[in-house]
Parts: C-alpha cells; sequence; structure tokens
C-alpha cells in the first residue's frame, strides 16, 4: 500500500517548445549559398519490390532528406560549429551522388542483376534539390548449378554434409553474392567447431561464370589447403592455466596456487576465489577436439557470474608436438571490487503532495570464495501532502524496507543437480525482506517474506523460475477513526485486509519464452506465465492436528490464521518490426485472477491485483484506477473522502492491455538515440463478487466494456545503451467511473484539458480533489 505521484505539463510549454523549433526552421534556404542546395526529395524508379528499400539505404547519408525534427534540433540547439544533437542539413553534393548511384548499382548486380546500370538525375527549384535514382536492371541470373573444389577429403565430407543445413545457394535460385559471403561464414563456423583451429575464413573462395549464357550462372567453391600441407589439421584441448590478478589488474605478489586435476591448474593472486567457482563453467575439456563454441559459452559464463570485470577470450598455445596437435589454453581474469555501495534518490511533486525516495543496495561479491554475491538493500519513502492546510508538511505516507538476497550461481538441492549452464548461469537465492508502512489516520503495516528461488535457461528460448518455499507473515494496525469510518461506509473488506495478522506459506512458478529477444527489432512472440499457490501445506498440517479456529471460523497454526489461495496470471505479447527507424509495434495483453479458498474468503493484501502506473495504463497514478466502475463520490463527506483518499484500489481479477508504436527520431540528441512512441492502454481491475467496500466493482462479462478504462499517449525514449531514461505523457480517454456518454472524457471534456471548468468543478466538489486529464510518467527502461 503506498501513495504515488506524478505530475503536469503546462499546454504553454509545449507551445513554446513547438514555436522554438519553428522559428529555429524559418529561411533556411536563404542561408545556404547561390551555388548550393538543400536535398529534399529522393526518388527511386524501377527497382524490384523486394530490394526498392534496402536500395535506398546505399544513398549516401548525407544526401538524403533530413527528418524534419531531426534538422529542427540541429539548427536549434547546434551553435558555433558544434554538431552533436540532430542532424546536419543534406547539402547537394554532386560527387556524392555519383558515389551513390555506383553503390545503388553495385547493390543490383550482387543481388543477381549482373548487368544492371543506374542512372542519376538533379532537378533544383528554389535552392531545394530533387534527386532521382532510375535503374535498368537488365535480366536476372539464376544458379545453374553448383560444384565444389575441396582438396581435404575430411573437409569435402564435412562441407557436403552440412551444406544443405545452412547454404543460401541453391541450383535454381537468384544468383546473390550477399548469399555467397553468408554460406562462407557459416562453413568456417563449423570448421571452428569440429577442431579445426587453424582454419580462416581466406581459404574458402567462390568462382562463378556467367559466360554460358544471359540468364544462368554456374558457381563452384574452391576451399584451399595451407600452403605446403596436405590436409587441414585438427586440435584438441590439453592443459588449461586459469590466473585471477586483484582487482586493480595486477598479478603480483604471492599466489594461490592449486594444480585442480590433470587439466587445470589454478593461480589467484587475489587470495579470494575456489577454482570450482570458475572450473564449473569452463567448457572446454581435456581431450576434446576445440570448440569455438565452447570457448565463446566458457566466456560468456563466467562474465555472467557478476563478480569478474573483465574475461577475454582464452589465450591458445599450439603444442609442438605435430603428431597429437594439442592446444594449452590460458584464462586471465580480472576481479570486480568485493565490496560497492550504490545510492539512490528521487523527489515527487503532484498539486501539493510532495516526497522523496533514498534507497541504498550494498553488495559483497564473492563472500564465500564461490562466486556468490550477497545484497543488502534499504529504501525509504516519504510523502508530505501540503494541499490539505490543516496538516501542511506533515508526512502523510512512510514505507520503510530492508531485504537481503544471497545469490549463489548455480542449482544448491539436496540431490545431485547437473551444471545448468549451457544456455545461461542458474542461479539458486535465499531472500529475506522486512516491510514497515504508516498512512497518517489509517494503518500501520508490517510484513516479513522469506524464500528460496531457483532460476535456470533451459534453451536460448525459455527460462524457468521456481520458488519451492515463500513463508509470509504480515500484520495491522488500524487507527481507531479510520476505522469507524470505515466501518460507516461498509468498507469491511478493507479492515479485515489491512488490520488482520495473516501468514501463510506458498510455491511460486514462472515460464518465460523469448525474453532473450525483448530488446531486438524481430518478429517474434513473448509468452509469460505465472502460478502461485499458498496455504494447502498449513492446511493439511493444520487438519491433521485438528487445530483451533479463531472467531472468523478459520484454522490456526501457531496462534495465527493462514491464509489459502491460488493465483495465476499470463503476460502475451505480439512484437513486429514494421522496417526503417527502428520502427516497431507491440501488442500485449496481460490477465490475471486470483482466488482464494479453503481457510480464506480473501486474498493477502499483497497478492491483489492494482492498476495504473509506468507500466500499464499510464494515464491513472498506481492502485488509483477500478476497480470496475467503483466511484469515490459514494464517500458522503469531505471528512471521509481526504481520510480515505490515499486507499489502494484493488481487485482479485485484471485485465491489462497495450498496444505501442515505437520508432527513432534520432541518432544523436545530446549524446543518445532518441526515440518515440504512441500508445493505447485498456484494462481495469475487478473483485469476484459484489461487495458493499466497491459498488459496481465486480467483474460482468455483459459490462466488461463498461468498466473498462482507455488511455492514449505519446512518449520519449533516451537510449544511453546500457538504459533508456522514459517519459511517456498519457491521456484519459474513457474512465469506467462514469457512466455512459460521460465515461469519454478526453472526447467530452476536451476544453477543460489545461483549463478549469464546470467539469472539473463538479468533480472538486464530489471528490475533494483535482480531476486530471493527464499524466506524466518517468522511468528507466522500456514499460514492457
Amino acid at each position: 500500500m503506498k501513495a504515488y505521484l506524478g505530475t503536469t505539463l503546462n499546454g504553454l510549454t509545449i507551445l513554446s517548445i513547438l514555436f522554438l523549433l519553428l522559428v529555429s526552421s524559418c529561411s533556411l534556404t536563404r542561408r545556404l549559398d547561390d551555388n548550393q542546395a538543400l536535398v529534399r526529395k529522393l526518388k527511386l524508379q524501377n527497382v524490384d519490390k523486394e530490394f526498392s528499400e534496402q536500395a535506398l539505404t546505399y544513398v549516401d547519408r548525407q544526401q538524403q532528406p533530413n527528418n524534419w525534427i531531426n534538422l529542427q534540433l540541429y539548427l536549434t540547439f547546434n551553435k558555433k560549429g558544434k554538431n552533436n544533437i540532430g542532424e546536419p542539413p543534406s547539402i547537394l553534393d554532386s560527387n556524392l551522388v555519383e558515389y551513390s548511384r555506383m553503390q545503388i548499382e553495385h547493390f543490383l548486380r550482387n543481388k543477381g542483376y549482373l548487368k544492371a546500370r543506374v542512372s542519376s538525375d538533379i532537378q533544383i527549384r528554389k535552392k531545394k534539390a530533387k534527386l532521382t535514382f532510375t535503374a535498368d536492371e537488365g535480366p536476372l541470373f539464376r544458379i545453374r548449378s553448383i560444384q565444389d573444389s575441396i582438396g581435404d577429403s575430411n573437409v569435402r565430407l564435412l562441407y557436403r554434409i552440412n551444406r544443405p543445413r545452412f547454404s543460401h545457394v541453391q541450383p535454381g535460385g537468384r544468383f546473390d553474392t550477399d548469399s555467397l559471403a553468408y554460406d562462407r561464414d557459416e562453413f568456417y563456423q563449423i570448421m571452428k567447431r569440429n577442431g579445426y583451429y587453424d582454419f580462416y575464413r581466406q581459404y574458402i573462395n567462390y568462382n562463378y561464370d556467367s559466360t554460358f549464357n544471359n540468364k544462368v550462372v554456374d558457381i563452384k567453391t574452391v576451399i584451399d589447403n595451407p600452403d605446403g600441407k596436405a590436409h587441414h589439421p585438427t586440435y584438441k584441448i590439453n592443459n588449461t592455466l586459469i590466473t585471477i590478478s586483484n582487482s586493480a589488474g595486477r598479478s603480483t605478489g604471492k599466489a594461490d596456487t592449486i594444480q585442480v586435476d590433470s587439466q587445470f591448474r589454478f593461480v589467484d593472486y587475489s587470495h579470494k576465489f575456489h577454482p570450482e567457482s570458475v572450473t564449473r563453467y569452463v567448457f572446454q575439456r581435456k581431450g576434446d577436439l576445440y570448440n569455438i563454441d565452447q570457448q565463446s559459452l566458457t566466456t560468456s559464463r563466467l562474465s555472467e557470474l557478476n563478480v569478474f570485470r573483465n574475461v577475454p577470450n582464452p589465450v591458445y598455445i599450439k603444442l609442438p608436438d605435430s603428431v597429437n596437435r594439442k592446444l594449452d589454453s590460458r584464462i586471465d581474469i580480472i576481479p570486480l571490487k568485493r565490496m560497492s555501495d550504490r545510492v539512490e534518490a528521487e523527489f515527487l511533486f503532484n498539486s501539493g503532495r510532495y516526497g522523496y525516495n533514498l534507497g541504498n543496495t550494498f553488495t559483497d561479491r564473492n563472500i564465500f570464495k564461490r562466486a556468490e554475491v550477497l545484497q543488502i538493500k534499504l529504501n525509504w519513502s516519504v510523502l508530505f501532502d501540503n494541499a490539505n492546510t490543516a496538516t501542511a508538511g506533515s508526512i502523510e505516507n512512510q514505507d520503510f524496507k530492508i531485504g537481503a538476497n544471497l545469490v549463489y550461481p548455480r542449482i544448491i538441492a539436496p540431490f545431485n543437480v547437473p551444471t545448468l549452464g549451457k544456455y545461461g548461469v542458474p542461479h539458486t537465492t535465499f531472500s529475506s525482506s522486512l516491510q514497515l508502512f504508516y498512512q497518517k489516520g489509517l494503518v500501520e503495516r508490517r510484513s516479513f517474506i522469506n524464500s528460496l528461488t531457483y532460476d535456470w535457461v533451459e534453451t536460448a528460448r525459455k527460462q524457468h523460475t521456481l520458488t519451492p518455499i515463500s513463508i509470509e507473515f504480515s500484520n495491522g494496525t488500524i487507527d481507531p477513526i479510520a476505522k469507524s469510518t470505515l466501518l460507516s461506509q461498509n468498507r469491511y473488506s478493507y479492515i479485515y485486509l489491512i488490520g488482520r495478522t495473516v501468514y501463510t506459506a506458498s510455491s511460486q512458478y514462472t515460464f518465460q519464452l523469448n525474453a532473450n529477444k525483448l530488446n531486438t527489432l524481430g518478429n517474434f512472440t513473448y509468452f509469460r506465465g505465472f502460478i502461485d499457490v499458498g496455504g494447502n501445506t498449513l492446511s493439511l498440517i493444520s487438519k491433521v492436528l485438528n487445530t483451533k479456529r479463531d472467531t472468523a471460523g478459520q484454522r490456526t497454526l501457531f496462534g495465527y490464521a493462514f491464509a489459502q489461495y491460488a493465483k495465476a496470471e499470463v503476460d502475451l505479447r505480439f512484437y513486429r518490426y514494421l522496417g526503417g527507424n527502428e520502427r516497431q509495434f507491440i501488442f500485449r495483453i496481460n490477465p490475471g485472477i486470483g482466488i482464494p479458498y479453503g481457510n480464506s474468503n480473501q486474498l493477502i493484501f499483497e497478492k491483489n491485483y492494482y492498476a495504473g502506473g509506468a507500466n500499464d495504463i499510464r494515464a491513472w497514478l498506481p492502485r488509483t484506477l477500478g476497480p470496475g466502475q467503483f466511484n469515490r463520490a459514494v464517500y458522503p463527506d469531505s471528512t471521509t473522502r481526504n481520510r480515505l483518499k490515499y486507499l489502494d484500489q484493488f481487485g482479485e481479477i485484471k485485465i491489462i492491455g497495450n498496444a505501442e508504436y515505437r520508432y527513432k527520431l534520432a541518432d544523436n540528441f545530446f549524446g543518445t538515440k532518441l526515440k518515440g512512441a504512441t500508445f493505447v492502454d485498456f484494462g481495469n481491475v475487478w473483485r469476484l463478487h459484489e461487495t458493499s467496500d466497491n459498488p459496481g466493482g465486480q467483474f460482468r462479462f455483459d459490462k466488461l466494456f463498461q468498466s473498462t478504462a482507455i488511455g492514449i499517449g505519446t512518449g520519449l525514449r533516451f537510449d544511453l545503451s546500457y538504459f533508456i531514461f522514459r517519459f511517456d505523457a498519457a491521456f484519459k480517454l474513457k474512465d469506467p467511473q462514469f457512466s455512459g456518454a460521460d465515461q469519454w472524457v478526453l472526447i467530452k471534456h476536451f476544453d477543460e484539458l489545461f483549463h478549469t471548468g464546470s467539469f472539473k468543478n463538479t468533480y472538486e466538489d464530489s471528490h475533494n480533489e483535482t480531476y486530471r486529464f493527464m499524466q506524466l510518467n518517468f522511468g528507466i527502461g522500456l514499460p514492457f
């Protein structure tokens, strides 16, 4: 239970920014010299539709028309010759036009139009240039036959067995030099996976003959042997030396030196690591053929341990024995500093409410010399409310959290588990946290959670997280006046939820598909399924022991009632890449349901669903939407509304949906890649049953649309590579707390978007707060 804040953007500020950009763009052409022109149009004619978009990319960047926004940013912010914001004007250059023409022609020939010709035309009017490139593609050449000439019989066999699997070059297909290059790289990797340490791409060449007639090509793949040798040698892994320097990167002084086995020799200048912490994730074993994939896998997994600063690829040394052909390897590692501390802070403000959030994370790496990571996190949030003159400057909310996580980079279990490191480092996490929450005039709550969690990666696409045991204990103390107020409003469920003492023992499981693709631009489907079941073991024990029941009729253990429930949630997303400028469309649907049963008639407060916030329905603040069509105007007087204004709105059912269109605006905006987004959010939370607490909050299929909220908006993403800073402006389009046509608030009351009128005045009288059409959200990372 927590209050969240946002801010609003003055409409005048938006107009001022737009005006500044427009003024900066005025009379650009007047500033050009008489012999200069601005490239404003680009046209490509007579190119096959399959290649037309790609062919345009071969036009020199300086001869492509400017993106209007990027150009205005450049003209507005770049002074005194600085060129780091936006993009400079595209000034016509005939040399670059000719270079572009040749590049397009070369591209078409590489795509099978071996006789292609491209001409260029420049038209200038009022210092504005239009470029037209016209292609005469000629006949498309297709592949008639494919042969090979490979002197090494073993390499020839390997090539012929694998070629049908990897090759993009087939008889009857279009002749394409890009496909030949792809085939070269694929077979190079195959050789490197099969012991050919000394093999290079330069050994693979292609001869092709198009003289037979004007539409076919004969291709011959030639793989040469090393100079002076009759075949390509293969190599096997021999001994491995692992060297760990100190955190400063120095390998000086006395080291811990251990001969682990016949393969590994371990030299540790930091004196902080057990050999097994590293050798566990070295996938190249003595006697194995050299394999570049195992080499990359070793480097990746050691880096993922999060205790090393630098893990370069192994260095290989060929032994002088020319018969056995063995490789000794050496892995030199620099560890991170063992201890680190990170402090985070943010300030929040919205209509007289203000507050701050302070966080501190202490990290101790390799605490037991086996690459374990201990993290201790503290977080303190405070909210003040100056909008209430009677209590101006007083603390309305406080939330304090402290937690510790001990993470082992392996599966710790009472039985033997194989090393599940092929696709990612598995983890075992022991977690414990304490939360203290205070809300003035309402409640004090305390919760204590302990859990054991395993996570592992089955394949590159499939991830699993299993929490076999999570024990949660929570209790609350309600302010007597607030309790009386809640009772007068028939909010029995809320009193029961926030004021009772309860605990549970639960198990959770999460499965994710394609999580590794979330930051890519391909076409894929992401899926996350979550199941949480609690209280069944406690219920069995209580029945066997025939424990007492409390005054509410619930069975108890250790003197307290326990919770019993089942909860499930799905997050399904469809990602579609739409081409240039990193255009992408994402549709997301995120339903969930929680059902109390057995020893419970309500979910634990923390197990309920909530709507609103920066990652689902962005036009509403977190935990302020719903349930269903519930309207706070049911509270009869302003005193009650003020006291209950921070009550979280919850439900046992949620359906959240989003549709978002993303695109790139600028490659360089104050040192970041600037991207934009336009989105529609919809959904709500609902109660399983009709309750006096939340009239209109029950989930009903026949009222699903009427009780669904809709928000629209746009935003900016500042991509700094290592993280993304996000800014979204979202507007309430359809508000389910109203009825009929009145729900379409943005359409019906658009004139009050940045002004106060009769609608806002009426709302403030009935709710004791200002109705806000727009909500700004600031965040780190993408919303989904």
